[in-house]
């Protein structure tokens, strides 16, 4: 049974671009930041990404008009109150996701499911947080989310059969491709993902290559679509630190651990595209 209201915490890149597939079917969504220029933001990026699907004829003035009546704002985690389905996606912070998952837990009605777009951190644990552990469960997605197919399905010990199998015909309702993982830290993707990208900024670190070359032999030697260190600007480098932690301290092998010139890029305030300066420059881009 799909969900009659939906609940998402956080308005960044990828709370509104849930918030996006979301609506797109027909689904009211109720949108929340911890400040009213976040939202704001937020509800702007929304109505931006429409309008780049109109440009490219993938989407209507009177779809766009539909879509975004369905979003709804606020700065206050008792908006909630009336959502049977709230999916966090705010910072990649254990701490903070566990502080919010209890408040959660009080505030959304019993029969609510709540899960978390986290990239890496235990969903057991952010279970565990709540009175109703059996209705929690991992939901990650991909960036940007209104185009990237996939979502990551993890199930935390006290998942209960009916809860996952409500989040995978959410997921595939959206039109996302859901992949059922275990809860282990980094899931699947990012625990492939993130050591790659680790290893290219130890690359760079070494001074084996610069930061162009190094992207420019994975795309034309792999075959992917952007290199690691532009990826990992666009990922953003603070949440691909925070990732890499995540697997070092969780699986307690040295070959996770952060590269140090990545960690003091995060230290410098050099997160990537956010902030204008990555591992390569956007400054008026």
């Amino acid at each position: 049974m799909l969900p009659s209201r939906v609940g998402i915490l956080g308005a960044g890149q990828m709370g509104n671009g849930i918030a996006q597939v979301v609506a797109a079917q027909g689904i009211p969504v109720r949108m929340i930041d911890i400040s009213q220029p976040a939202l704001d933001k937020g509800l702007a990026t929304i109505a931006s990404s429409c309008d780049r699907l109109i440009k490219k004829e993938a989407m209507t003035e009177a779809a766009k008009k539909t879509l975004l009546g369905l979003v709804s704002g606020g700065t206050s985690l008792s908006d909630f109150k009336d959502c049977d389905f709230v999916v966090e996606a705010i910072a990649e912070n254990i701490d903070l996701k566990l502080k919010v998952f209890k408040e959660l837990d009080t505030i959304c009605p019993p029969k609510a499911i709540l899960c978390s777009n986290t990239s890496s951190i235990s969903i057991t644990k952010i279970a565990g947080a709540t009175k109703r552990p059996d209705k929690v469960a991992g939901m990650h997605f991909m960036n940007p989310v209104p185009l990237m197919k996939l979502v990551e399905g993890i199930r935390g010990l006290q998942t209960s059969d009916d809860t996952f199998a409500s989040v995978a015909g959410f997921a595939e309702k959206l039109g996302k491709t859901f992949v059922a993982v275990k809860d282990m830290p980094g899931f699947a993707v990012n625990r492939i993902l993130m050591p790659m990208i680790n290893e290219a900024v130890y690359t760079l670190h070494e001074g084996i290559s610069t930061a162009a070359d190094i992207d420019s032999a994975m795309k034309l030697g792999t075959n992917q679509p952007m290199g690691p260190l532009t990826l990992a600007d666009f990922i953003g480098l603070d949440t691909c630190l925070a990732i890499m932690n995540v697997l070092h301290d969780g699986l307690g092998d040295t070959k996770y651990r952060p590269c140090p010139l990545l960690v003091k890029y995060v230290e410098a305030g050099w997160l990537g595209r956010k902030t204008g300066r990555g591992f390569h420059s956007y400054e008026g881009k």
